[in-house]
């Protein structure tokens, strides 16, 4: 799983890569497409709308002049009312796209709330012409600062000639100011401003046409050459010198609406050219998307494979360690200690993976490290209980013949003291014989001491008593009459012996050692107590587990050889062996005999006849 985990970060950052990616060009072709959208829904409708409203302040600069009729105006205002229902209809489904068109279609909703306001005033004569001009003008500048913000396109080239496009609209719409001004004769104020604008239009139509492309340029170069065009110029002249040309109306009308139609033709190639480009972007979006897509994918794949490789691999290098160190090495040190002879196969993990394939070697040279150090144990192990075998062996001989010399010294001695002497010889004699057969069972073997026939348990308690230091201290209690069979009598004899010394050492010399001995329904059972300090739960628990799962002698731990011996003799036997707190204080052992050990007592003789004295009788004579 940390393998996996580790392959998913960067995989999981290609894909969020990969998605950014998609998003941003993906965006990028839908903000094209929803240029033609705007236009549509925005663009085209504020045009139309711009129209209306020219044509409305034109009616309503001649209608203060008393040229034009009121049943004109009110048809033209009906005109410019259906075409901003038109726009407010469709500018509700885009003006949501952005906070930005939100902003300038809620600014010019609020200039067409002035619009009935400037008509009231035009129709109760409080509107002079100029101000007339100037409240049509801040409606259609708001329109035209909508039209400027909703052409903006990633498209570097569409957005320049967008913009001057949009330029060259808004010098149309300051033609169409000056025709509404110079009506007729004009006032000094009126005359600074046509002024103001005639310069600003023919600035802003100087530094737009450089910009257009010749597509665009052509129709509009042909227009600003025409003769229509240039006597314009001259009237203008006129008209700033304080003349009053009549042809002016007529020739502005004309051009009003070449520039309308030039500034439509114009935007209506731009919007055509943002499709095939937005197409394009869309095209390449998917296709990057598609091939990052499939270099993720492949990515993803191939890493989970190498991941599950890896893991594959390092999950069978795992098994096979810990089937070395649970299985193979324990069963190989078993049969070894049984003096047994094993072959080890070496660690095999197939592996593709240099590294993996030197770990499992490593394990391999590990494994046969462990299995040789294991067998030069055993060795050593043999080794020493042969070292121990040997001497307890010399040991028990030289015993013997002391034993033998003792006794034959006990017969001759006459003096007590002398005797009580050779009796304490006798028993230490009896006490090294019992350490010999230690030594003996240390190695692994058996003592040669045996019975063939079944002893009483009572004089097995006592013969083991007699094999301790401070046999004074030790009370055997009577005891039922059953026997122990002979075969078992002297391992018994000698745990006993280990426990009674262990009793003695371990609780103060004033006290007791006391044994007792009692059937059981399954054997039985032999209680050593003394009256020690006693023992920690704790310290109970740990022996009483030694006791019951003997473990391999240590020779660093010499200082419980005694007990070594009695769980080695208890395991040999199927004898239980428990030791628990004394109602005293000190430790009570408790050894269970198995009832295949114990016979039943020995039927007592059958009492012999009196015999009855004969009887003589003498015949008479």
């Amino acid at each position: 799983m940390k393998i996996i985990g580790l392959l998913l970060v960067p995989l999981t950052s290609m894909v969020v890569l990969w998605g950014v990616i998609t998003a941003v060009t993906a965006t990028e072709g839908l903000e094209l497409h929803e240029y033609k959208t705007l236009w549509t829904n925005l663009r085209l409708p504020a045009y139309k709308l711009i129209s209306e409203i020219q044509r409305e302040r034109l009616l309503s600069a001649k209608l203060l002049r008393h040229t034009a009729s009121t049943s004109a105006v009110a048809a033209q205002r009906a005109q410019t009312d259906a075409a901003r229902d038109t726009f407010r209809q469709l500018s509700s489904d885009s003006k949501d796209r952005s906070e930005e068109i939100r902003t300038q279609v809620d600014a010019v909703y609020t200039q067409f709330d002035r619009l009935d306001a400037i008509r009231g005033e035009i129709d109760t004569g409080l509107f002079d012409r100029l101000h007339t001009v100037e409240a049509y003008n801040a409606i259609i500048d708001t329109i035209f600062s909508l039209h400027r913000h909703v052409a903006l396109i990633d498209d570097i080239p569409i957005y320049e000639q967008s913009r001057v496009v949009i330029d060259m609209g808004y010098a149309k719409e300051l033609l169409t100011r000056e025709q509404a001004i110079a009506l007729g004769p004009i006032t000094a104020a009126e005359r600074r401003l046509f002024t103001q604008i005639v310069g600003n239009r023919r600035f802003l139509i100087d530094q737009s046409l450089p910009e257009l492309d010749p597509t665009l340029r052509d129709a509009n170069v042909a227009l600003i050459a025409s003769a229509a065009y240039q006597r314009m110029r001259i009237m203008e002249d006129q008209i700033i010198a304080g003349a009053t040309p009549k042809a002016w109306l007529s020739t502005t009308e004309g051009l009003a609406k070449s520039f309308n139609d030039t500034q439509m033709r114009a935007s209506t190639v731009l919007n055509a050219r943002a499709e095939p480009v937005a197409d394009a972007v869309l095209n390449r979006a998917f296709m990057l998307a598609g091939l990052c897509l499939a270099l993720v994918v492949v990515s993803i794949v191939f890493s989970l494979r190498m991941g599950n490789r890896l893991s594959k691999e390092l999950g069978a290098l795992r098994l096979a360690a810990l089937e070395v160190a649970q299985e193979r090495l324990p069963y190989v040190v078993a049969k070894l200690r049984k003096g047994e002879t094993v072959e080890m196969p070496e660690l095999s993990v197939a592996s593709t993976t240099t590294e993996i394939d030197d770990v499992g070697q490593a394990f391999s040279t590990v494994q046969q490290t462990a299995v040789e150090a294991a067998v030069g144990q055993a060795q050593l192990s043999e080794g020493v209980g042969h070292v121990f075998r040997n001497l307890a062996r010399r040991s028990q001989t030289l015993l013997h013949r002391q034993r033998i010399q003792l006794q034959d010294m006990q017969h001759r001695a006459t003096e007590p003291d002398a005797l009580e002497d050779l009796f304490k010889l006798d028993h230490l004699t009896t006490r090294m014989r019992r350490h010999a057969e230690g030594l003996i069972i240390l190695s692994g073997a058996t003592p040669g001491r045996g019975w063939s026939r079944p002893v009483p348990l009572l004089d097995v308690a006592r013969g083991a008593a007699a094999e301790v230091e401070d046999y004074q201290r030790v009370t055997v209690e009577p005891m039922p009459g059953q026997r122990l069979a002979g075969p078992v009598v002297g391992d018994v004899i000698h745990l006993i012996a280990e426990l009674i010394e262990n009793a003695t050492v371990y609780s103060p010399a004033h006290t007791s050692v006391i044994v007792r001995g009692e059937t059981a329904a399954r054997g039985f059972v032999f209680e050593v107590e003394d009256r020690g300090r006693g023992m920690s739960v704790e310290e109970l628990a740990e022996l009483n587990e030694r006791l019951a799962s003997p473990p391999e002698f240590d020779l660093a731990d010499s200082d419980r050889l005694g007990l070594f011996v009695v769980s080695r003799l208890a395991a040999r036997h199927d004898i239980r062996v428990t030791l628990r707190g004394s109602p005293y204080g000190g430790t009570t052992a408790i050894v269970l005999i198995p009832e295949e050990h114990v016979a039943e007592p020995e039927a007592p003789a059958p009492a012999e006849e009196p015999v009855r004295p004969m009887r003589v009788v003498r015949s008479e004579s």
